[in-house]
């Protein structure tokens, strides 16, 4: 189901409308920037803004201080979205110069991300196996565990599971076919055994309660025809966190959805670690899976950890123990 057609209404319509296009055809999905831009577009109309010259930087300064932003990092999105459609705008002529003079929030603490090691995950599953049903959410239990697993087992964003159709799961050749990525690309992304296994009981649950399925209707859905949001799974993965009594690190982020896929990736590196490989070498592998268009992108999610670091540990004294007790050093 295609989104609706959004419509602008303030000055800067036709630029906001082109830049989208300009964008799009660039293969960038910019829907959380054209959310953004409609804040921008209502906030002008509101303020009976009726021409560009009147778009100063006071008044875009007033927007900036309209939408408070606790995290630098939300707030940095936010004017930098506006920043690249009017460096857009100016370099196509519809104005001389951006109105946009605030500067970007510095980030004092970078946190890392809360990593699901196998045993918790599995306890989340298992939590999510104790979900109670309802008439507005049949197989409910059965839903969010194997969404879950999809996002910790293979690394999907929440938003690809969301899409996924009947159709796109292949089990003939155990693949999942993810279509309109982050990036407006389709990916191939296969499963294992047991994977295909819980794929396979979730299916056959939901033709024994609902019968025949159609093949492009959604995989997740409590309605037949329209697939779950994903402001609601994470909504039930939020409610489930306070039961698993987790210990959060300092200087890390409690636990969010999205960590499930940071989880994948460093339990990816910690594999290839352990099985003697060199994560260096096989990083465009995991990036190709992840729906990465480089590995710089992949790069983010390989938080380090007390397991990684003693992995790496590990194999560096492999390579320059006998070294030093020669005397040498590893640069010799």
């Amino acid at each position: 189901m295609s989104a609706p057609v959004r419509v602008f209404h303030s000055p800067l319509r036709d630029g906001i409308e082109r830049f989208l296009a300009h964008k799009r055809a660039l293969a960038r999905r910019f829907e959380v920037e054209e959310k953004t831009l409609a804040l921008l577009d209502r906030y002008l109309v509101q303020e009976q803004v009726t021409c560009l010259e009147a778009i100063t930087p006071e008044r875009i300064n007033a927007f900036l201080a309209s939408r408070p932003r606790k995290r630098p990092r939300s707030y940095n999105h936010l004017l930098g979205t506006v920043r690249r459609l009017f460096a857009w705008m100016v370099e196509q002529g519809y104005l001389q110069r951006s109105p946009v003079q605030a500067e970007p929030r510095r980030e004092t603490s970078q946190r890392i991300p809360f990593i699901f090691d196998r045993q918790t995950a599995r306890r989340l599953l298992e939590l999510a196996s104790g979900l109670k049903e309802n008439r507005r959410a049949p197989l409910r239990a059965m839903t969010y565990r194997t969404i879950f697993a999809l996002l910790y087992g293979l690394g999907l964003r929440v938003s690809e599971a969301a899409r996924l159709s009947i159709a796109d799961v292949d089990f003939n050749r155990r693949l999942l076919v993810i279509r309109e990525t982050k990036f407006s690309k389709s990916r191939l992304v296969p499963f294992g055994p047991r994977m295909g296994q819980l794929l396979e009981v979730f299916v056959q649950a939901r033709i024994r309660r609902h019968g025949k399925l159609c093949s492009e209707g959604p995989l997740f859905s409590f309605n037949h025809n329209r697939p779950l949001n994903p402001g609601t799974i994470s909504h039930t993965f939020h409610a489930l966190m306070p039961r698993l009594n987790l210990q959060v690190p300092a200087g890390t982020t409690p636990p969010r959805l999205h960590h499930l896929r940071h989880s994948f990736a460093v339990g990816t590196l910690l594999r290839w670690y352990r099985s003697g490989l060199d994560p260096s070498t096989r990083l465009l592998h995991l990036a190709t899976f992840l729906g990465h268009v480089d590995p710089t992108s992949t790069a983010v999610y390989l938080t380090i950890t007390q397991a990684l670091l003693q992995e790496a540990n590990q194999r560096f004294e492999a390579f320059a123990g006998p070294l030093l007790q020669e005397g040498g050093t590893p640069c010799d």
